[in-house]
């Protein structure tokens, strides 16, 4: 299933990306620095909700208190919660 997610307090505007109930796959980030987000998107593809929010969630931005990988990370953990809700 398909998942959208408006970022909040980063360059990137929104992240999409598929999410089969154990992986998460072709991610996308709309926005923000693109080199950076396109090599994140492929180095956690794949990965499991829990792997991308161990690795990524906390991780910050300059003096921001977020980043896109932390809001990937938020994004993700949002639709396993959705995504157990529907089933």
């Amino acid at each position: 299933m398909r998942f959208s997610y408006k970022t909040r307090n980063v360059c990137a505007g929104e992240i999409s990306f598929d999410y089969d109930g154990k992986v998460v796959s072709n991610i996308r980030f709309l926005g923000g620095c693109n080199g950076n987000l396109k090599a994140i998107a492929k180095l956690v593809d794949g990965w499991t909700v829990e792997q991308i929010q161990e690795k990524l969630s906390g991780n910050t931005c300059g003096m921001r208190t977020t980043s896109c990988a932390d809001q990937l990370a938020v994004a993700v953990g949002e639709a396993k919660e959705k995504f157990e809700n529907m089933n």
